[in-house]
């Protein structure tokens, strides 16, 4: 591939400027959301019965999504304003200091009630610096991209959530082999948290190599800048902002219920021992990671939005199979029930960033891809997990598949109404 003739920063640069970033950020996030069904319920929640423990160890999960549209506007805003490059270092920092911070956190049973407390304020910051680094990242690449390879160049930072996710459940499954679950629980969890610390630094250090891109330099030059891209969304960008939320539901329902809820579904209900289900998780990445690079070179040949549109009905088709293969038995249909739920996530995830980003101008570019993808995980992720466990205590797994098309059918609606307008980079 050469380079679009206009960039200023190298290929490599930019592709793994934004695939770095985005690694570290999804590696922190996810190692959040394996401890907060291996380990927060005992750790931080102990004087409830299991069943509560868990769903309170996820309703601290869920808080990060409602943070992330705070993380949005405040990034997004600085980002179309100052600049992507500031905006993305600064958000990569608030994520790495949140992430280490809970490597260090004492449990209840020293602190009591200011231990939940202080692990709900780190996943808040969390939230904060996924929210602002997700859109840069996706802009870093896109807006450097030349127009007929915008959807493979977009897929690059897409790709830090499989890898942030394999590293992520990977270092577990070592951490949990070569420990004792007395050692694990004291002390071994909090290695992947500090750890982190080294990524941030190797990020920083990327991060701070790479020039504005083409696109906000052109539209800054021309004096373009709008003064709150917030209220201009709001006011010009309404139908974008809503039905591009609406149809990102889908992808981050879809994920969640493949690893969060599955995740705690087939260890507490389905006994299986976490190194299985760990193992499971992290062959089914395989799938996810393989499908968005596929997915990115069909959305550059027929759109962003007919493979989306495509991906989604066959999304509301395998809600139907949700009990069929959870309740079969057979850890061989368990295993192809979460690759096949990862393989349309990575068709789904692949080309949506560039989706998104397609909707807005430059002006308000970073504020609006990042607020509608924030924003749809709140609707489609916050409480997803908590949901899915209460669906399928209560009436069985068939309503955790009826959940999941439901939403489906929403998001297809959305992408056959939003606007067509694909806007100048």
């Amino acid at each position: 591939m050469k380079n679009n003739p206009n960039q200023k920063n190298s290929l490599k640069h930019v592709l793994f400027g934004s695939l770095i970033g985005t690694t570290i950020e999804f590696f922190d996030f996810y190692i959040y959301a394996n401890a907060a069904v291996l380990v927060f319920p005992q750790l931080f929640f102990p004087g409830s019965d299991a069943t509560m423990a868990t769903l309170e160890s996820l309703a601290t999960f869920s808080i990060a999504f409602l943070s992330r549209p705070l993380g949005s506007a405040f990034f997004g805003h600085y980002g179309d304003k100052i600049g992507r490059k500031f905006t993305l270092v600064a958000a990569l920092l608030t994520m790495g200091i949140s992430t280490v911070t809970i490597g260090f956190l004492p449990g209840y049973a020293s602190i009591g009630v200011a231990a939940p407390l202080l692990l709900m304020l780190c996943r808040f910051g969390q939230g904060v610096g996924l929210g602002g680094e997700w859109g840069g990242a996706v802009l870093l690449a896109i807006e450097n991209a030349p127009p007929h390879k915008r959807a493979w160049y977009g897929m690059f930072p897409q790709l830090g959530a499989p890898i942030g996710l394999l590293l992520s459940g990977g270092t577990f499954l070592v951490l949990t082999d070569s420990m004792s679950n007395e050692d694990f629980m004291n002390y071994g969890w909090r290695i992947p948290f500090i750890a982190s610390s080294l990524l941030v630094i190797v990020g920083f250090y990327i991060r701070t190599k790479i020039s504005e891109t083409p696109s906000f330099e052109n539209s800054k030059n021309a004096h373009e800048e709008v003064k709150v891209p917030f209220l201009t969304l709001v006011k010009s960008y309404k139908n974008q902002l809503i039905f591009g939320t609406l149809g990102a539901v889908t992808t981050f329902l879809v994920f969640y219920l493949m690893t969060v809820f599955t995740l705690s579904w087939v260890t507490s209900d389905l006994g299986y021992v976490k190194r299985d289900a760990l193992l499971i998780q992290l062959f089914s990445v395989l799938f996810f990671a393989l499908f968005i690079p596929i997915s990115a070179l069909v959305a550059d040949k027929i759109g962003r939005r007919k493979i989306l549109i495509y991906t989604t009905i066959a999304i509301a088709a395998f809600g139907f199979f949700f009990s069929l293969f959870l309740n079969s038995g057979s850890p061989f249909l368990v295993t192809a029930f979460v690759c096949i739920g990862m393989s349309l996530m990575g068709f789904t995830y692949g080309p949506l960033g560039t989706f998104l980003s397609e909707l807005f101008p430059t002006t308000v570019r970073y504020s609006g891809a990042s607020l509608t993808f924030n924003l749809a995980g709140i609707l489609g992720a916050a409480f997803a997990p908590m949901i899915a466990i209460w669906l399928a205590s209560t009436y069985g797994l068939n309503y955790v598949g009826f959940y999941l098309t439901i939403a489906a059918i929403i998001s297809l609606v959305s992408f056959l109404v939003i606007s067509k307008k694909v806007h100048q980079f």
